[in-house]
Parts: C-alpha cells; structure tokens; sequence
C-alpha cells in the first residue's frame, strides 16, 4: 500500500511534520510494510519556511525580529541558491504570539516583519517570497513599512503610532522603501480584498479582537491609507483597495502589491517545490487534514488542494482533523471520502486539544486496519 501523508499543520497544537509523524506512528503498528510517503504541507501560513526547508537547496538563517508589541521573538528566513528568500509572516505577526487579552488589531503591529524582509535583503537575495496567513495584525503593511524605512506620516509629518488605526490621519511616507529592486511575492490563498464587505477589517478582524465598531474604523483606516500608497509609491498598482489577495493576513498583501509585487497561491508554490504531483501519481490512498474542517477548508485552503488533486486521479482522500463541522456532501463533492475528527475520538474538545498526537496515532492505528491490503 503506498500512502501519501501530505496534512497541514493543526494550529496551536502541532506542526504538519509532527501531524505526519503521528500518523505515521500509528500506522506503522498495523501494516508496518507500507509505503509511507511524507509531504507535509503549507499554505502561507505558520509552518511555510519548516515545510519548504526540507524540500528546497537551502540554508535557514536565524534573524531576531519583534512580535505585533514590539517585544523581541525569533525569526528566521530560508536563502536558496537560487537567490531566493522564503520567510513567513506569523513569525513576527502570528496570531500564536498574543494572548487572546493582548489582541487588538487597532494596535497590533507588522514592524518585525519588515525586519524579516529587510534582512533577506541584506543577504542578497534577489527574490523574497512572503508567506502570509495566521496574522493578529491589521495594519496593511504599514509596520513593514516602516521597518524598510517608508513609515507613514501625518499631515506635520510626523511618524503615526503603529497599528491599524492610526492609519486614519496618514498623509504621506516618510521615503521609498529600502528594497533594492527585489522581486516580492506574497504566498496566500486568500482572494480577499483590502477593505470593503469582504475585506481584511470585515473578515478577519473579529479573529483578532476588533469590536463591530473596531472593524468599521479599521475598514475606513485601511481605504485612506490604499489611498496614499497609491500616491506615494510609483509601483502602486491603481484601484488597490479592492485587488484580489490585498486583504491576506490583515492587509499585508496590499503592501506587498503596492511595493511593485505579486500574490500567488501558497499551496500551488509550495506544491511545486516539494514534487506533490509525482507523489500523487505514485499513491494509492491519500491522507491529508488540519486542526479544523470546517467551510472554510473547502476554500482554497490546504486540505482543498489535496482533496482536489486526489479526486482529479480518482484517489480515496481521507481528511483528519482536530475538530470536523464540514457538509458531509460538500466534503464530498471535494473530494474527500471520510473524515475523522479528534474530538470525535476522545470525546471532548479539552481532551483533543491536549492529546492531539496520541489522538493521531489511534487514528492512524484504525485507518491501516481498514485500507491497508
């Protein structure tokens, strides 16, 4: 039996090599002859540079950067020999660095992101690819910005407050950003605009603390400063306020759109470089999940892509996760064949989150009975 483990991670638990691990564990227990064939995954997200770096020629440099408080983190960019730098934005502007307390998107800041971006300059790379997703942020870039020595100026010219709404009285940039023409791209699976219904402040910023009242200063914030962007900065793209992809992990997008670059699907990015498709082609079954299935996984998100590409070979995809609230037929309609979910397993939600790998482990003991030959 060859079986395609290729899960993302299961946020706030464990990472997508540790989900595999788990699986694999389990697995092993009842048909340990199988070919096990491990692909873990990202989408942007946290996990991005983990998952690229066991599968591209590369070195991951350590970079000290700042968390959305400006309070000093870890972080770390992956340089190839290509002259391309990957990095992940949750590493200084993660949702996982706050507590729920200390979350407020009105404040939050993506400065140590800059400090990322910055570095991966400094080192020479030619091309920076950012993943985004899993920001507490929503501030549009403009902590970034800062970082790379553009920061937002009101009408004296004086530097705003970071966070999302001070961004109300931006008037212009203190300079152009610090970049020396590298070619930027944002890795995300989010087509949501910058502002509007469906926007950053609208969408995702309950995720991150905003009130209702929040969320409409954020929205209006937002627009004025797509407007000054557009003013200030010759690569700015007309019209960015409602761009596709300008409203991935808090406006981030935007500010990678205006600074002259692109967003492309981190799923497909990161499909390519860890050879998926040949894995696919090789696999008899598939087994992929997160830390929740729910609407959203069917909308572009990892186990989507998988679900997808498995049912297009005419693949069974089985999804695990933490927590299953998916349409039965939806799923289906997807692609995938069953899904099992921790909770279910142990049979309280305090218990799944706290023996997410034991919980793993069991299911892949179940799964090999059922599908291995």
């Amino acid at each position: 039996m060859r079986v395609l483990l290729c899960p993302d991670k299961f946020a706030g638990t464990l990472s997508a090599p540790d989900v595999v691990a788990a699986v694999t564990d389990g697995w092993r227990q009842v048909a340990p002859d199988d070919d096990l064939v491990a692909r873990p995954l990202a989408d942007g997200g946290p996990g991005f540079v983990e998952v690229l770096a066991g599968a591209v020629d590369g070195r991951r440099v350590p970079v000290p950067t700042v968390d959305p408080l400006g309070r000093a983190v870890p972080g770390e960019i992956l340089l190839t020999t290509d002259g391309t730098a990957y990095l992940e934005s949750a590493q200084a502007c993660g949702l996982h660095l706050l507590d729920p307390a200390e979350r407020d998107p009105k404040a939050t800041t993506s400065y140590g992101l800059g400090l990322l971006v910055g570095a991966a300059v400094e080192h020479g790379a030619r091309r920076v690819v950012i993943g985004l997703g899993g920001s507490v942020t929503n501030d549009a870039g403009a902590g970034m910005l800062a970082a790379l020595g553009a920061a937002p100026l009101d009408v004296a010219g004086h530097a705003l407050p970071y966070g999302g709404a001070a961004l109300t009285t931006a008037e212009s940039l203190a300079g152009p950003p610090r970049l020396r023409d590298v070619d930027l791209v944002a890795a995300t699976d989010v087509d949501n605009p910058l502002v509007g219904l469906h926007g950053a402040s609208n969408v995702y910023g309950p995720q991150k603390g905003a009130s209702r009242s929040d969320v409409l200063l954020l929205d209006a914030a937002l627009e004025r400063f797509a407007t000054v962007l557009e003013r200030e900065l010759p690569s700015c793209p007309t019209g960015l306020a409602t761009l596709p992809g300008g409203g991935a992990a808090g406006g981030l997008g935007a500010a990678v759109l205006a600074l002259g670059g692109r967003c492309e699907s981190g799923i497909a990015l990161v499909t390519r470089l860890i050879g998926l498709d040949a894995a696919f082609d090789a696999a008899d079954l598939v087994i992929t999940g997160e830390g929740s299935f729910d609407h959203q996984s069917l909308r572009g998100k990892v186990v989507a892509g998988v679900a997808g590409a498995a049912r297009d070979r005419g693949l069974p995809c089985v999804v695990l996760a933490g927590r299953v609230t998916a349409g039965r037929r939806e799923a289906a309609a997807a692609g995938v064949t069953e899904a099992y979910s921790l909770v279910e397993h142990f049979g309280d939600v305090e218990t799944a989150m706290a023996r997410p790998a034991d919980g793993l482990r069991a299911l892949g003991t179940r799964l090999a009975g059922q599908w291995s030959r």
